[in-house]
């Protein structure tokens, strides 16, 4: 992609009102932009690491067999009053047409998922079945705070798996596990699994918790052992219950969650199946989620410094920036002009994602600048001197490390980054 084909400008300055850097550098750079307390808009950028983070999602669940379906976000006030959640569940928007029918705009997807699964389980044989959809969620949040880590609108990833027993329930619950973990070490993340409660969906649960300084969530930890809980259900200990060491108090972010649901919903809901006996039984179910753009905000949290973004090359919006900076001399620009784009098209036709600042009313400087803001991980510039040497200059954005390539060697660079 060239830059001059891309409409967004960067920001001059950081915003002020926002309690994260992360989420601060992402509106500097023109990754998001800010409608409202608790909703935002995804810009070109933001939307392409979107969907990288959900091309690996996607992946996981599927390699575990997951089946993508998308639901609708309009839900009818009886499937929530089958359930009694209509009045206890507190972050419920509800919308009420001029026809004088109540919707529920879907916050989470249990009272929708679990009918709709009628359509596939008849008996035993139709079992397990694993149901996933990533979509735009919404909750009635009185305080949303710390940038996409808790607002009222969010894109999410869910799965919902039904099962015959709970010896096959507890299988899979401990396959989505590990999917999950390979999720976040793909996205750049360590996350600790702490058991927390359930709320309104099981009497328990596991939060996948990632160590942030504007985390919401306290998290005990023991380093020794692995125990791991959530403040709401370990309350204030010192010492591990389980090997007596000190524990660790963690704020963190939570960026997953997984419950079992057992037959809560099915029996609610009428979904049953004709077991080997003949005998007609409630389905057993699992819910397991993923906040998409919370991981957005927790990864821009975790990966910067004064400069700006620095992307995980996985969720990054373009692997390189290519940078042509010109001269005073315009016959050299023209060599420089030609290098760059020579070099840009070599990567465009390898198949590599490359963002190129060929703009040409834009100082060295200024470049130099958007390219540490905007964080990719490698940035490479063709310049009078290096062109000289018929070279390129790598910097790797983590690192700071910088390193002369010949042009004719070009795949190096990325070599270096991967």
């Amino acid at each position: 992609m060239k830059e001059s084909q891309m409409k967004f400008k960067t920001k001059k300055e950081v915003p002020q009102d926002e309690s994260s850097l992360g989420i601060s550098f992402l509106i500097q750079a023109n990754f998001l932009e800010k409608l409202t307390s608790g909703v935002y808009n995804y810009l070109p950028l933001g939307f392409r690491v979107l969907k990288k983070i959900e091309k690996i999602v996607r992946e996981e669940m599927e390699a575990i067999g997951g089946e993508e379906i998308l639901m609708a976000s309009l839900h009818p006030k009886k499937n929530w009053e089958a359930t009694g959640r209509w009045n206890s569940f507190d972050a419920l928007f509800k919308v009420h047409s001029r026809f004088d029918q109540w919707y529920a705009l879907g916050p989470t997807h249990e009272e929708i998922v679990t009918p709709l699964a009628k359509n596939f389980i008849f008996s035993y044989k139709d079992l397990p079945l694993y149901l996933f959809q990533i979509q735009t969620k919404f909750r009635d949040e009185p305080r949303p705070k710390a940038g996409l880590l808790r607002t009222k609108e969010f894109i999410m990833k869910d799965l919902y798996s039904f099962h015959r027993t709970e010896e096959d329930l507890d299988a899979y619950y401990e396959l989505v596990k590990e999917a999950y973990n390979r999720i976040f070490q793909k996205c750049g993340l360590l996350a600790l699994i702490a058991e927390a409660s359930g709320g309104t969906f099981s009497p328990y649960s596991h939060e996948f918790q990632v160590e942030t300084k504007t985390g919401e969530d306290l998290i005990y930890h023991c380093s020794r052992c692995g125990f791991c809980q959530n403040q709401e259900i370990a309350g204030d200990i010192e010492k591990c219950p389980k090997c007596q060491s000190p524990l660790e108090k963690l704020n963190c972010s939570e960026v997953g969650n997984i419950f079992k649901l057992k037959d809560k919903y099915s029996s609610a809901l009428g979904l049953k199946f004709i077991d080997k006996d003949g005998k007609e039984k409630n389905v057993l179910m699992g819910c397991y989620g993923i906040g998409i753009s919370r991981l957005v905000g927790t990864i821009a949290e975790l990966n910067n410094d004064k400069n700006g973004m620095i992307w995980p090359e996985k969720t990054a919006p373009f692997s390189c920036h290519l940078l042509g900076f010109k001269t005073a001399d315009a016959k050299k620009n023209a060599l420089i002009k030609k290098k760059t784009d020579e070099l840009y098209q070599k990567m465009i036709d390898a198949g590599y994602e490359v963002l190129y600042d060929d703009r040409e009313e834009v100082s060295s400087g200024e470049k130099l600048v958007d390219a540490d803001l905007l964080g990719l991980p490698c940035r490479i510039v063709v310049s009078e001197k290096t062109v000289s040497q018929d070279s390129f200059e790598l910097k790797e954005r983590k690192s700071g490390k910088i390193e002369l390539i010949k042009i004719e060697a070009w795949e190096r660079a990325f070599d270096k980054t991967s």
